[in-house]
């Protein structure tokens, strides 16, 4: 009986974060680090994957689905994924994942997955599979490393953050359905072009019947309006100014700005929140 260690790599703060304190804390440990690749992620994200390679001195293995993200989007009749109907994070993300480890639970070897879910995160919960062979392991829950900690890590190894943090609060796909509008506005900023595809994936859906749009209630034909943009930048900076007030001062962090809060901070105030298991740490 064999022992697989294996980290699912994003492209976002959280699991480069935990491969990192993996490599440094667990030298011993042969992990195996994975990428579900949809080939509709950001540019960014690629780049950032060139860095943590370097870093960890190995490379990290893509996964994908055998079939790109045009094939499921006809196979399920043109409608758009959605969270309701998450079929892309079950087909394009998990589904390749399964059958990655399945040879070897299927030998009985025993598989362990570590996942990035920090101590501060107490909701969330980490893929489970049904199998007496495969376990899953927080190590960030279990040694009370949280959102500053995960900050801590990266900038202590020269790494920083994935360039698109600057814009955008997760990675994931171009036209992930959880993304607030204000970042919808930051993708035709930055990638016009992504969020040319993704009105024209929304154009096809709506034309076959699909009853949903990227962003709930609002197509992306009207949320690229010059009026339309301008409200939702002044909507995001009242929500911010907001927040901060929200947040309270930490004394043991005597001048710094402790009441800076970035976009994925203002998730689930305003707009809906969600995580895609694998694709949003």
């Amino acid at each position: 009986m064999a022992v697989h260690h294996v980290l699912g790599i994003s492209g976002g703060k959280d699991s480069a974060a935990l491969a990192v304190y993996m490599s440094i804390n667990h030298p011993e440990l042969d992990i195996q680090y994975f990428f579900t690749d949809t080939g509709k992620e950001l540019p960014e994200v690629y780049e950032f994957f060139g860095k943590l390679e370097g870093f960890l001195g190995k490379p990290i293995e893509y996964l994908d689905s055998r079939r790109d993200f045009d094939y499921w989007l006809r196979a399920f009749n043109n409608f758009l994924p959605s969270p309701q109907t998450r079929w892309c994070t079950r087909v394009m993300k998990l589904q390749p994942f399964r059958d990655w480890i399945k040879p070897w639970l299927d030998a009985g070897d025993e598989v362990y997955s570590y996942v990035a879910i920090r101590a501060d995160e107490e909701h969330r919960t980490g893929m489970q599979e049904h199998h007496p062979n495969f376990h899953v392991v927080m190590p960030f829950r279990e040694n009370g490393i949280d959102k500053p900690g995960v900050i801590d890590i990266l900038e202590s190894s020269g790494l920083g953050l994935p360039a698109y943090y600057e814009w955008r609060s997760r990675s994931g796909c171009t036209f992930c359905f959880f993304q607030q509008k204000i970042e919808w506005v930051h993708l035709l900023e930055h990638h016009p072009e992504k969020f040319i595809e993704a009105m024209n994936y929304e154009k096809t859906a709506l034309d076959s019947g699909s009853p949903f749009t990227w962003t709930q209630g609002e197509p992306l034909s009207e949320l690229m309006k010059p009026e339309r943009i301008a409200q939702i930048k002044a909507d995001f900076e009242k929500r911010k100014a907001r927040e901060k007030k929200r947040i309270p001062i930490n004394p043991l962090r005597e001048g710094l700005d402790v009441r800076y809060c970035d976009i994925d901070d203002l998730y689930g105030l305003d707009e809906g929140n969600g995580a895609c298991s694998i694709c949003t740490k």
